[in-house]
């Protein structure tokens, strides 16, 4: 975890796609040390969980054609004293939500509207998920994920 003293009152889940820059792939390549996330594409995806506070929580890097919620379980998984558990609708899936349910926290995710059974959320504590949204926008600011040079996990570790 990345944060110790993290605020898990709130925990927000998204994630968003990093494009490599072409000459990115331009160098010889070893598979043995290559070690960002094969993607089909020069993409890879960035899978966070921020704290209330808008800080990094956790990460997992996949590549670009993976879905949202693939990671997410993963993201959440051994968090404790978590309030809330906040995502966008691409996150709204029976699995999660049990995930969720089990570590007794509450489930803000607006249900997708094919649902059968349409489930109530906190739409004001939906509010505030403009939080990762922003913690992503600042990142993109950095040239090393904006540009995405480089092409091994553990520089970014």
């Amino acid at each position: 975890m990345l944060c110790e003293d993290a605020d898990f009152e709130e925990v927000f889940l998204d994630s968003t796609i990093v494009r490599a820059h072409q000459h990115a792939a331009g160098a010889p390549k070893k598979r043995a040390t290559k070690s960002w996330p094969f993607s089909w594409g020069l993409s890879t995806k960035i899978h966070a969980a921020v704290d209330g506070l808008g800080n990094l929580a956790r990460f997992r890097l996949t590549g670009g054609e993976r879905h949202d919620i693939t990671e997410a379980a993963n993201l959440i998984d051994g968090m404790d004293n978590v309030g809330a558990v906040v995502a966008d609708k691409a996150f709204d899936a029976t699995s999660l939500i049990d995930c969720i349910e089990a570590m007794n926290a509450t489930v803000v995710i607006p249900p997708k509207a094919n649902r059968k059974v349409l489930r109530s959320y906190d739409k004001h504590v939906y509010k505030s998920r403009n939080l990762i949204e922003r913690f992503f926008a600042r990142l993109k600011q950095f040239r090393r994920i904006a540009t995405r040079y480089d092409e091994r996990v553990r520089i970014f570790v």
